[in-house]
């Protein structure tokens, strides 16, 4: 113990020196902007600024990257909140109550409880990498392939369980996300899937393609089509901050998110999406105000997400650092930007590299602190967004959601997509799907299917593997207990009622 705060103390030594401070408060308020901007993300401005930083000290551009990374996540929840727009397919889960929030006047309290969750789950998360990180990665590692897709099959389950009014909507939402998932380039045969002979299709369907399409664009056509029969009280402005009561009712959703994002963060399972649906699942199952989930917004929906959010995201870094093993496309960016240096990532990092793992460590200490600073006084001028006139804001995001999604690919095919998949959100909102289950069908699809296909392997073409090991069966009738006890709670209560 002595030891570790012996080397976090040269870390915030070297994190602290005026050059660091300044990468670590520009790649902050960069990070913030670009998760504000929805199509964009942290993986793609990453990957647009590594030649810029190959001129600069490894410590420094990691620490500038660190930022973006947590800034992106921070500043996702806003356009989340707000337009529901999820700048960022972790934060996706954040709209679904925040958007509510904003709505009936209450988006002040839903940015608060966003910035101070996510300060809280980063400052935890990151105090438990600077303690476990070698511990925790030992025994991610002890996972197989059928854990893992236990894993997601849970993940499948309660979303798809938990989301939208009935079972069968969220699973057939589901459906429709894993079939976009397995269009494009089978990773094991090489063959090209469901792609019907067009060449955009080869790479896959991109999930922020799909997430602006049917969070922003559909948000937006549904308000185009129905504004004068839905009502609406978008532009009601309340108070920028948190009441005793929604303090009393977010702090214990924020340690509840955090317990939950942390572990989800070190394994290679989806990075910060499964985590943030099964925190919005719990805190919709505990809440003992069910009745504001989906209607008026309940601001646990928005604290649990958030803290879980930003818990995964930090977590990353235990893998990353230990193992050398990214759980999400940036991490992986991330590691492309250690190699451009030279530096490989994995068990002897610690050693070759101690003083930039440290400083690194040290930055998400100081980075926290930076975006909450930055955060908390722009509550009040992220709610002048709700300000904008309907029309207005509606065609500005209509705006950027073109432009970030062409600035992908640089694609006219990917804009037509977009729209396409905007019409799909409309229908989905019009006959009461739920569309956060195609977002983690898509994403989670192509992963089970790997990991499905890695434990046949293993048990030789025997499904048995899959009860054989201890963690695999224990996931399954959790999986099981998911699908079946709230039925068998129903049934009971309806013999009850009827007897």
């Amino acid at each position: 113990m002595g030891d570790i705060l012996s080397l976090l103390a040269g870390g915030f030594a070297t994190a602290g020196t005026p050059v660091n401070l300044m990468w670590a408060f520009i790649g902050c308020a960069l990070g913030t902007a670009i998760g504000v901007l929805p199509g964009i993300g942290p993986a793609v401005t990453v990957a647009m600024l590594l030649p810029i930083t190959a001129q600069v000290e490894p410590t420094a551009s990691m620490i500038f990257f660190a930022g973006i990374y947590y800034g992106a996540m921070y500043g996702g929840s806003t356009t989340s909140i707000l337009l529901n727009t999820p700048g960022e397919t972790g934060t996706m889960v954040t709209a679904l109550e925040g958007f509510k929030m904003a709505k009936n006047g209450r988006a002040g309290a839903a940015l608060a409880t966003s910035a101070i969750g996510s300060f809280v789950a980063g400052t935890i998360a990151t105090a438990l990498v600077t303690l476990f990180a070698p511990v925790v990665a030992k025994y991610a590692v002890l996972l197989g392939p059928p854990e893992y897709f236990c894993l997601m099959l849970l993940a499948f389950t309660t979303v798809s369980a938990v989301l939208g009014k009935s079972t069968l909507r969220g699973m057939t939402a589901l459906f429709i996300g894993i079939s976009m998932g397995l269009v494009g380039i089978d990773q094991i045969s090489g063959a090209a899937r469901y792609t019907g002979g067009i060449p955009e299709f080869f790479d896959g369907i991109e999930v922020v393609l799909v997430a602006v399409g049917l969070f922003a664009v559909g948000e937006t056509l549904y308000t185009a089509l129905y504004e004068g029969r839905v009502e609406s009280q978008m532009n009601a402005m309340g108070k920028v901050h948190m009441t005793p009561t929604e303090w009393r009712r977010s702090w214990p959703a924020w340690l509840r998110g955090t317990a939950l994002g942390f572990p989800f963060g070190t394994i290679p399972a989806g990075g910060s999406e499964i985590p943030t649906f099964l925190s919005y699942a719990t805190e919709r199952k505990i809440s003992k105000h069910p009745g504001e989930f989906g209607t008026i917004g309940a601001i646990e929906g928005v604290a649990g997400p958030e803290a879980a959010n930003n818990a995964a995201v930090t977590a990353t870094l235990v893998p990353l650092l230990t193992l050398g093993i990214p759980t999400s496309v940036t991490a992986a960016i991330l590691l492309s930007a250690l190699q451009n240096y030279g530096i490989n990532a994995g068990p002897q990092l610690f050693q070759t590299s101690s003083g930039l793992v440290w400083a690194l460590i040290a930055s998400l200490y100081i980075g926290n602190v930076m975006l909450l600073v930055l955060n908390l006084p722009m509550v009040g001028l992220w709610v002048k967004l709700l300000k904008i006139p309907r029309p207005q804001l509606y065609a500005g995001i209509l705006i950027f959601a073109t432009v970030g999604v062409y600035g992908m690919r640089q694609s006219a095919f990917d804009l037509y997509l977009m729209w396409g998949l905007g019409l799909l959100g409309v229908l989905m909102r019009r006959f009461d799907f739920p569309t956060a289950p195609v977002i983690v069908g898509l994403i989670l699809g192509p992963l089970a299917e790997a990991q499905l296909r890695n434990a046949m392997s293993i048990g030789e073409g025997k499904w048995t593997v899959f009860i054989e090991r201890p963690m695999s069966l224990t996931l399954l009738l959790i999986v099981a207990a998911v699908l079946v006890v709230p039925k068998a709670v129903r049934w009971t209560k309806a013999r009850a009622a009827a007897g």
